[in-house]
């Protein structure tokens, strides 16, 4: 009996550690609680951007990964890219802007 609820002992402990270790993020996958945080991020971004008046005539595409936006799109001019990378460094939560947007 003892060496059976030792056994169960440690299997749970290994089943709480796999769990723990599949949530905790990588280089290249987020954890749960970076997806949400980058959704948020790319959520206020984009309504930002629909909101100006100057830039919501242009798809503008943002993507944010732990933290990163990325903007890609066409716009019309210099001032476009520069207004759009304003507007998302402006939200909380931003660790940086690449901004690939294409004059055209």
């Amino acid at each position: 009996m003892k060496k059976r609820n030792r056994f169960a002992g440690y299997f749970v402990v290994v089943m709480l550690v796999l769990a723990f270790a599949a949530c905790a993020s990588t280089s290249k996958q987020e954890s749960a609680g970076e997806y949400i945080d980058d959704s948020v991020i790319t959520t206020k971004v984009k309504s930002l951007l629909a909101a100006d008046d100057f830039l919501k005539s242009f798809q503008i595409s943002v993507e944010t990964f732990k933290g990163m936006v990325q903007l890609s799109g066409f716009v019309s001019s210099q001032d476009a890219v520069n207004k759009a990378g304003e507007i998302a460094r402006s939200v909380k939560g931003v660790q940086a802007v690449k901004n690939d947007l294409i004059v055209k």
